[in-house]
């Protein structure tokens, strides 16, 4: 079946789906995205997606040209149209096109470029990694300072997770100065003793939705939270580590540089915490 995608305020078949040559999104990545998932046909943290979506068009002095009633009608017909059960939504917004290339922003008043479209991931919320968990590797961070923006400057993570896949691993951690900041497109954490560790929001890492639903959860939960950055070697020898996505939500992770992590299988606070939020997200999904 081909999918339906949304351009611009059309629905179109994804053969016939284009945008201008001289989108600043294609030519500068000028532009800024986000993913929903979808579970039993319903958006999982709707609500945080758009703040964050309009933080980041705000920080790049891109017009936000829908409203929020405007683009949940375009995730719900795009998921109907889809016949998505579970799944993801991708939305990207770009400056748009402003008719030739140039550094310079173009005028005030060119339209913004809307573009989503869903992806089909039937048992989102049962992933086998799950249960197992994941193996990641470090890299070096050399993304640019603005890492709190969700812009489509995704090169460099690709480039990350390319390396961890030719070195046998799931994932890569990023680390700067010493530091873990995050994974190619997560979250990264740690479990010492009772506490759940992770780095403190800044420019240096994306604000993730679901990292703040999961560390909600966990406090709600009397599980404690210390925001603070940890090196690989800290990581090492901790009982636990995971990450957490959109699309991953929370997932175990057994292994940093060949080391394993804690006994090398999936430990309780991460097993606990992926229980506690797809339950409760789900409860909120629209």
């Amino acid at each position: 079946m081909t999918r339906t995608v949304y351009v611009n305020g059309d629905y179109v078949p994804e053969d016939q789906a284009s945008v201008s040559v001289f989108d600043r999104g294609f030519l500068m990545a000028d532009g800024v995205y986000e993913v929903v998932s979808v579970l039993g046909g319903k958006l999982i943290d709707f609500d945080g997606h758009m703040v964050r979506l309009k933080r980041s068009l705000s920080e790049l002095a891109i017009d936000n040209p829908l409203s929020d009633e405007d683009y949940l009608a375009a995730h719900r017909d795009l998921v109907a149209r889809n016949d998505i059960t579970d799944g993801l939504v991708y939305l990207q917004v770009t400056r748009g096109n402003p008719g030739d290339r140039d550094f310079a922003y173009p005028p005030a008043g060119t339209r913004p470029t809307v573009v989503m479209f869903t992806q089909s991931k039937p048992g989102l919320a049962d992933a086998p990694a799950a249960k197992t968990g994941w193996t990641v590797v470090s890299v070096e961070d050399l993304r640019w300072g603005r890492r709190d923006i969700k812009t489509v400057q995704l090169l460099y993570p690709s480039m990350a997770k390319m390396e961890a896949k030719a070195r046998g691993a799931d994932d890569a951690w990023m680390v700067e100065d010493g530091r873990v900041t995050e994974g190619t497109s997560n979250n990264a954490y740690i479990v010492k003793g009772n506490r759940i560790i992770t780095r403190e929001l800044s420019h240096d890492i994306l604000h993730g939705i679901t990292r703040a639903a999961v560390l909600r959860f966990a406090r709600e939960a009397q599980m404690q939270v210390e925001e603070r950055s940890f090196t690989i070697a800290e990581a090492q020898e901790a009982d636990e580590a995971f990450i957490t996505s959109a699309s991953a939500f929370v997932m175990p992770v057994v292994s940093i540089d060949g080391a394993q992590v804690g006994s090398g299988a999936v430990g309780p606070v991460a097993r606990r915490l992926r229980e506690i939020y797809l339950e409760e997200s789900l409860k909120t999904a629209v």
